[in-house]
């Protein structure tokens, strides 16, 4: 395809986010995936005569709760509707959504652009994405393809969603992406959605068109249909901008329509025609009454939320004096932040002993480059962190010199395999580093004389050899050599035949 710079992208994008609540929205059916099907269903959900549906306020805490951290105003009265469509998972017909007055409008995100907008890296730029509301509503059944067969699946039906509209200010897939990723982020560290777009608790919906540059009208826009990765939503929408702007280009007109996205072909594919508001038959749901909310619960909610993560990196940054890119990765997980947050608290409290308190940045580059990457290894969740003062007892230990770093590593593993200690470890393996300036100098000195010809390169001006009887000396004390003494005492002993 042919891109044209002439031309630039307006994105919106329709997030559908599954709540955390243990029932149904409008029943007491479980709300949990991965059931056998259709095994989680009631006369409500399979909307059998006579049933009638009942809010799960929870549902409405957590709804309300997103709302206020996305910045948008709760409505005292909102109204439940009915949105009327026809597809084999929607067993009433309809969907009960809200429309007119919604539980929440009005709001914004902030997402980084620029370089920030792929990583975490110093400078960027920030931009404020409007968000149009946020209104709640229930999802629908899954329908399971196999063979030229076609099965419905209801557990889903009636799970509570909450549907985030933003206005069309994202101008490529780019920030598509910083956007998806920062509100889920939010949502997730909330514990308002699991987040989990494989199981599809997190989908997206995004409104692609193109214009001229410089034109203020919008182009027509086409839906690109429940796109669950953040790459794939990436790939789509720069597929779309292309297409668009090589039907123009041709002659060609956009069609308002809904389509697909096929991740194997990378192309999106005409579903079919873009329904309008009309098309649904929206009217007020008459089995529930407007859903008032008083000031107080709404004052409530917004005292029991927690500092969100773009601020908690900023605070890292100005309190801790870490990077943008140490603070990114320790503020990604909550649970993570709340772990750092706890080890810097034991360190204040007790540190090492006779006053020595390791400074945060080796706290952080202690959870960043040896807690996090071995859990990563063992594909471990954050649950299977250890204590903090634990974990502070192991960097007291390097930092003290009573273990070298690499063996701080070792012990570490032994510490999330085990359980124990990092002091049992050390002692049971006999892992203390020797330190003792006549122990180094005697393993120095065999070393030495094991090795005569790489000894004679070395004192004939072959100086990366150094490195090498460094390495020979930590074999040959089984890794337990201070390195820094080693370095040292080598150093002199070098010289000293030099001279």
């Amino acid at each position: 395809m042919n891109n044209n710079d002439s031309f630039e992208a307006v994105i919106g994008l329709e997030v559908h986010s599954q709540l955390l609540t243990k029932t149904k929205m409008f029943c007491s059916c479980a709300n949990v995936f991965g059931l056998e099907p259709n095994s989680a269903v009631c006369p409500v959900c399979l909307a059998l005569p006579g049933a009638l549906p009942v809010i799960n306020f929870e549902g409405v805490k957590l709804a309300v709760k997103a709302a206020l951290a996305l910045n948008l105003n709760v409505n005292r009265k909102s109204f439940f509707a009915r949105k009327n469509y026809f597809y084999p998972d929607l067993p009433k017909g309809y969907q009960i959504s809200q429309y007119l007055d919604p539980v929440s409008s009005g709001g914004y995100l902030a997402i980084k652009t620029g370089a920030q907008a792929e990583a975490a890296t110093e400078g960027g730029n920030e931009k404020k994405i409007r968000i149009n509301r946020l209104h709640i509503e229930e999802d629908a059944g899954k329908l399971i393809h196999i063979g030229n067969r076609s099965y419905v699946d209801l557990n889903r039906a009636g799970t509570p969603l909450v549907e985030i509209v933003s206005e069309p200010d994202i101008s490529s897939a780019a920030e598509a992406v910083s956007y998806l990723k920062a509100l889920r982020e939010i949502l997730v560290y909330l514990g308002v959605s699991d987040g989990n777009m494989e199981e599809g608790s997190f989908r997206c919906d995004a409104n692609v068109s193109v214009r001229r540059k410089g034109d203020t009208k919008l182009g027509t826009r086409a839906e690109v249909k429940n796109v669950n990765s953040f790459k794939f939503v990436e790939k789509a929408i720069e597929y779309e901008i292309e297409r668009q702007i090589d039907l123009v280009l041709s002659g060609g007109k956009v069609v308002q329509e809904t389509r697909l996205y096929d991740s194997k072909e990378n192309v999106t594919r005409s579903m079919r025609g873009k329904e309008e508001a009309h098309d649904y038959r929206y009217f007020e749901e008459p089995d529930l009454p407007p859903l008032i909310l008083s000031e107080e619960f709404i004052a409530e909610i917004k005292n029991s939320i927690i500092e969100l993560p773009e601020a908690k990196r900023r605070r890292y940054v100005s309190e801790y004096k870490l990077g943008e890119y140490d603070a990114e990765v320790l503020t990604q997980d909550k649970d993570i932040a709340s772990y750092f947050e706890g080890l810097i608290a034991a360190n204040e409290s007790a540190g090492c002993g006779a006053g020595a308190h390791p400074e945060i940045k080796k706290l952080a580059n202690w959870v960043i480059n040896e807690l996090l990457s071995e859990l990563k290894e063992r594909e471990g969740e954050s649950s299977e962190l250890l204590a903090p003062a634990g974990f502070l007892e192991l960097i007291c230990a390097v930092e003290s010199g009573a273990i070298n770093r690499n063996t701080g590593k070792a012990v570490l593993a032994e510490m999330l395999s085990s359980g124990k200690k990092a002091s049992e470890i050390i002692k049971d393996k006999n892992l203390a580093q020797v330190s003792d300036d006549k122990g180094i100098e005697e393993a120095i000195k065999q070393v030495l004389e094991e090795n005569p010809k790489e000894l004679l390169d070395l004192l004939s001006g072959k100086d990366k050899l150094f490195g090498f009887f460094v390495g020979e000396v930590m074999k040959k004390t089984k890794g337990k050599a201070n390195p820094k003494k080693v370095n040292e005492i080598l150093k002199k002993l070098i010289d000293e035949k030099k001279a």
